[in-house]
């Protein structure tokens, strides 16, 4: 039973998805403190120096359109992080590990191909 939860455990798609989970976990964490902590003020500077980051209201119902801008630039900030930190290295890593196992059987045709010419050579030595 503990053999197959290793061999579960140790399946290529089970270890990504924990990897991204908590990679994509982080690195929300990360870039939504980078937004509260400068792009929300920032939009505040740009919108009329409000608290909430810019809003407007009609009837008397506020509407903090400056929390929704704030939440575009942080998932853009977020997609980009986890791309350029997560996927192109992986990505990377993935073509080394295929281009291996294609150096792997070219090197091993020509050792067959060198001993077919050994094999060769040993029965014409024979006759």
């Amino acid at each position: 039973m503990i053999k197959g939860f290793k061999d579960f455990m140790m399946r290529g798609n089970v270890v990504e998805l924990a990897v991204a989970v908590v990679m994509g976990a982080a690195v929300t964490a990360l870039v939504g403190s980078f937004g509260e902590a400068f792009i929300n003020p920032a939009i505040a500077l740009m919108t009329g120096g409000e608290e909430a980051g810019g809003s407007f209201a009609v009837n008397g119902v506020e509407f903090p359109y400056g929390l929704f801008l704030n939440g575009i630039v942080v998932f853009v900030l977020t997609a980009a992080a986890v791309y350029f930190v997560v996927v192109v290295p992986f990505n990377r890593l993935r073509e080394r590990m295929a281009a291996a196992p294609e150096e792997a059987e070219a090197e091993r045709e020509e050792q067959l191909v060198l001993l077919e010419q050994i094999r060769d050579l040993l029965r014409e030595r024979r006759l």
